[in-house]
């Protein structure tokens, strides 16, 4: 200020034109001399007495004055108190309704939280309460589960679902037993959860089960099976001895699979729980609105939890036994899988066809052998008893005639020695004193009965000497059956079996389990659920904080409409 001398300076200064704009006015303050420490009314009078020199300079020191109607509002710390409180008075006036409608929620808020809590409190001993929000609860839970099988994209499968190794090492399963390569499904590297990882598992399971091929069979095993069947006679042989090794096979290899699926299955349904709850969470905070306000409840949940996880260990158990059930019944000595491709021929091939489906299903019963070109003396014989003879008018002299002949020659018959997994089908001669009676051969036709009577081998092929042993062609066999054996059991039974052991239990029935496990037992021990020390003690540490928190947002409901109604 002391540089100043004449009026155009001190207005040219005042306006702070150049630098702050049109629209900007600055205040100009002045502050006493003295830091020393006074008391706020000491302040307050320097502060004064300051801004009273400082105009008293202006006007009196300054040549001309200044501009005293335009700048004297902006001069001085009283000018600036002034200013500063009536702009506070403009906002708060401005502010006001908005503030107190917002001061209002605020109270009305924590007042309902406070009613809520204290019906919670009162609720821990109403147990007809506590059982009606547990079963809505519940109820919501297994919705979202069924939701979650049948297919849903929330909550976000990036962070909830997992990929096929997740699912190998968290469940700690591993690989599938048997299965030496290494199985990798389509959408391995995908995170899924609920029905696509279902179907993931279903189809990795396919893939493993046609990745096993009929295992090697020692041949003191082929010897053992074929050497028995041949000394019980019946004519089973090769076909049956193949049968036999194809069926122990499949049961050996196939049924821990089996088991492995049941459980990699239920790992993925146990796994939709805690999805299910954080579901029924984003839900809940979306509507605004709880279906059953379980919070703080960790024994219910607790409760909730071992339930659900019972009902997929008593799922996956049923479907061990269905599975198993499946592949006993495949793999019986009954089973008429072998001769479908039979039966599935014959409805649109020759008469012929038909009539092999029907020797085939009925050969263990019956064995058709009317129509063979040669059949065996005993039964030539047998059936001529009572027929009496046409052509033979000539007597022929005892011994000489077709009788002699006839035991001449079965003397001399081709009789199969001990069948040998090694031997080939070379038929061996030997001198037969007794005559013989040869078994009936199941399912064998025409031509395999000939070639018993022309030196054949009766369980070794066609008899012809350059072909394969019966171990090479019990092994070929055993491989055909076992395919068998495994596509029907995987695409006709299983993949339906565990589809409905599984997913329509969960999706139709577990809120009826969850309801009978957790609901259907006396007050006292459901109250077991709810009473916990802990839990109450929570309740009401968090109704004294919001009591707190009402009493001070009160206090400024209050304080603030006084103002409003001085502004």
């Amino acid at each position: 200020m002391q540089e100043f001398s004449d009026r155009w300076e001190v207005d040219r200064y005042l306006s702070a034109s150049g630098y702050l704009g049109e629209t900007t006015r600055p205040f100009f303050v002045a502050l006493p001399k003295d830091r020393s420490t006074v008391s706020n009314d000491e302040f307050r009078r320097q502060i004064s007495q300051v801004d009273s020199e400082v105009l008293g300079h202006l006007h009196d020191g300054i040549k001309g004055g200044y501009d005293e109607e335009k700048f004297k509002p902006y001069i001085g710390f009283c000018s600036l108190r002034e200013y500063l409180e009536s702009e506070l008075q403009k906002r708060y006036k401005e502010a006001a309704p908005a503030t107190l409608a917002l001061l209002e929620q605020r109270c009305s808020e924590v007042n309902i939280e406070l009613e809520r809590l204290d019906s919670k409190i009162q609720a821990t001993s109403d147990v007809s309460h506590l059982r009606k929000s547990a079963m809505m609860h519940a109820a919501s839970i297994s919705n979202h589960v069924g939701v979650l099988i049948d297919g849903a994209a929330d909550p976000a499968p990036e962070q909830w679902g997992k990929t096929t190794e997740e699912e190998r090492s968290e469940s700690g399963i591993g690989s599938w037993p048997g299965v030496t390569v290494d199985i990798k499904p389509a959408n391995a590297i995908l995170r899924l959860y609920g029905g696509a990882a279902f179907e993931r598992v279903m189809h990795e399971f396919r893939c493993a089960a046609y990745s096993i091929e009929c295992p090697p069979v020692s041949r003191e095993k082929v010897a053992n099976i074929l050497l028995a069947h041949a000394g019980r006679g019946g004519g089973r042989g090769v076909a049956e001895a193949a049968a036999e090794i194809a069926r122990t096979a499949a049961r050996s290899w196939l049924a821990p699979l089996l088991d492995t699926a049941c459980d990699r299955l239920a790992f993925v349904l146990g796994n939709l729980f805690d999805i299910a709850i954080e579901r029924n969470r984003s839900r809940e905070s979306e509507s605004g609105r709880k279906t059953g306000d379980m919070e703080g409840y960790v024994g219910f949940h607790a409760a909730l939890r071992h339930a659900y996880n019972s009902i997929i260990k008593d799922l996956a158990k049923q479907c061990k036994q269905l599975v198993r059930h499946h592949l006993d019944s495949v793999t019986s000595p009954y089973s008429q899988v072998f001769y479908e491709n039979d039966f599935h021929g014959s409805f649109g091939s020759s008469a012929n066809s038909y009539f092999r489906h029907n020797q085939a299903s009925a050969g263990s019963i019956w064995f058709e052998l009317s129509d063979c070109g040669q059949v065996s003396h005993d039964e030539r014989m047998r059936d001529q008893e009572n027929i009496p003879p046409e052509n033979n008018a000539r007597q022929k002299t005892p011994g000489k005639g077709t009788e002699a002949r006839d035991v001449h020659r079965e003397s001399q018959m081709t009789v199969p020695e001990t069948p040998s997994p090694d031997q080939p089908c070379d038929g061996v001669k030997v001198d037969v004193g007794p005559r013989k009676r040869i078994a009936r051969i199941g399912n064998r036709n025409p031509e395999q009965l000939m070639k018993v009577h022309n030196g054949g081998s009766l369980l070794f092929g066609n008899g012809d000497c350059g072909s394969r042993s019966a171990y090479t062609e019990i092994c070929s066999l055993a491989a055909q059956h076992f395919a068998r054996i495994r596509e029907v059991l995987v695409e006709r039974s299983v993949t339906s079996t565990l589809n409905s052991g599984f997913l329509t239990p969960c999706r139709d029935r577990l809120v009826v389990e969850l309801g009978l496990d957790l609901f259907a037992v006396n007050d006292e021990k459901f109250m077991d659920m709810f009473v916990s020390p802990a839990a109450i003690e929570v309740l009401q540490h968090k109704r004294q904080s919001l009591q707190n928190r009402q009493k001070v947002l009160q206090s400024c409901l209050t304080e603030f409409k006084n103002v409003a109604r001085s502004l």
